[in-house]
């Protein structure tokens, strides 16, 4: 079954959005201080002391968040959170992205580059996806930093639903650390393809076949 799953994603192309959704959202998820995930948890959405001036990062994948807060273990990340978006909104952002770093494939030359991270309210990058063991994989998985009117935005009209994910984040961590490796895969949740536009795709320079 493992060899299965390490053919099927070596077909996955390189950079692919691969997200739970429905038709009508998309889920993602960020990890904060008990603190900040309580207030949002309460409200519905983020209130104090979320701080909208500061840049947000979202991201689509359960094991990249995984990865990036220790599983729900590291200081001011102790709370994972799910929090299901309109699929409007999660366009919007798409729509409005500039990739984080420079790339001449895309960019006409570091000048336009700079301009259209200054500019741009949302930001984009795809870094290498991670397995459960944290190790990375060859594709990648998408981050996107939200700031100024993306937040806004994000805040006061996409987010439909907060879901507190940190008890399946810690029991994924607790099977791994007792060698119970087919467990913890269990629990990752299914994230297919998430079909985007030419337009949405070029956006984020996702692979051609995403």
């Amino acid at each position: 079954m493992f060899e299965e799953k390490a053919v099927e994603e070596a077909r996955i192309p390189a950079r692919q959005i691969r997200a739970r959704h429905d038709d009508r959202t998309i889920r993602v998820y960020q990890a904060y201080s008990p603190e900040i995930a309580d207030a949002a948890l309460a409200a519905g959405t983020f209130v104090a002391p979320f701080k909208r001036e500061r840049m947000t990062w979202i991201k689509p994948s359960f094991t990249w968040m995984g990865y990036r807060c220790g599983w729900a273990t590291k200081p001011g990340q102790e709370r994972a959170l799910a929090l299901d978006l309109t699929r409007a909104g999660f366009a919007w952002v798409l729509a409005h992205a500039a990739l984080s770093h420079f790339d001449p494939r895309v960019h006409r030359d570091k000048t336009a580059w700079k301009a259209a991270v200054r500019t741009s309210p949302v930001r984009v990058q795809w870094d290498p996806e991670r397995d459960v063991h944290h190790r990375p994989l060859p594709h990648r998985s998408i981050q996107l930093g939200l700031r100024g009117e993306a937040v806004d935005r994000y805040v006061d009209e996409w987010i439909t639903a907060v879901t507190d994910i940190t008890p399946v984040m810690r029991a994924v961590r607790e099977h791994l650390v007792d060698g119970r490796v087919a467990e913890a895969r269990a629990l990752v949740p299914v994230e297919p393809r998430y079909p985007l536009s030419a337009e949405l795709a070029e956006a984020v320079h996702a692979s051609e076949d995403s």
